[in-house]
């Protein structure tokens, strides 16, 4: 893993998005989802649940299973934590719910996905809330696919439908900030 840890705003919230790893654009930019993942995710957000990047940025803690960059693929693209990895990050994910207790949890990818859920396929879980339990914590999950271009999952059938309805989900959930589109 490649230093810096790479945070989200400090905020505190009932709602908390977790992502899998940082970028190694993030560590450069200071904050998760700030290259091209990003820009998918918050027109996601902006589309589909009507919040700017600005205001969910400053309403909803950003977190990661992994905070460090895990250093590219030989053959390209970003490599995903391995099981040490993630195990020994979990501490920092754990003490954000017992500080924070979220009612509603946005995990984005499958790596983030199944640290709340059992694995399945996403035609099972994207588009669909979830009472799940994490650190001592019962929450609402809603999962969402990854944004990372790698995929073509979320932009062809029945991805973008599925997309689509957790977003509407997540946009209805009660801890969910009030819209401000900007």
């Amino acid at each position: 893993m490649h230093r810096p840890a790479v945070p989200g705003y400090p905020t505190v919230s009932r709602v908390m998005l977790v992502g899998q790893a940082p970028g190694r654009h993030e560590p450069v930019k200071g904050r998760p989802f700030a290259w091209t993942a990003g820009r998918t995710l918050f027109a996601w957000l902006r589309e589909g649940c009507g919040i700017d990047e600005e205001r969910f940025r400053r309403t909803v803690y950003m977190a990661a299973v992994c905070r460090c960059f895990p250093g590219p693929l030989p053959a390209g693209g970003d490599r995903v934590p391995d099981r040490a990895e993630i195990s020994e990050c979990s501490r920092w994910l754990k003490a954000e719910f017992d500080l924070l207790r979220p009612e509603l949890v946005i995990p984005v990818g499958r790596l983030a996905i199944v640290q709340f859920l059992p694995p399945a396929p996403l035609t099972e879980i994207i588009g669909r809330q979830f009472r799940a339990s994490y650190a001592g914590h019962a929450c609402d999950v809603v999962p969402l696919p990854h944004p990372s271009g790698a995929s073509p999952w979320p932009r062809i059938e029945p991805g973008k439908t599925l997309t689509g309805r957790a977003l509407a989900l997540i946009r209805a959930h009660p801890a969910f900030p009030a819209a401000d589109v900007t």
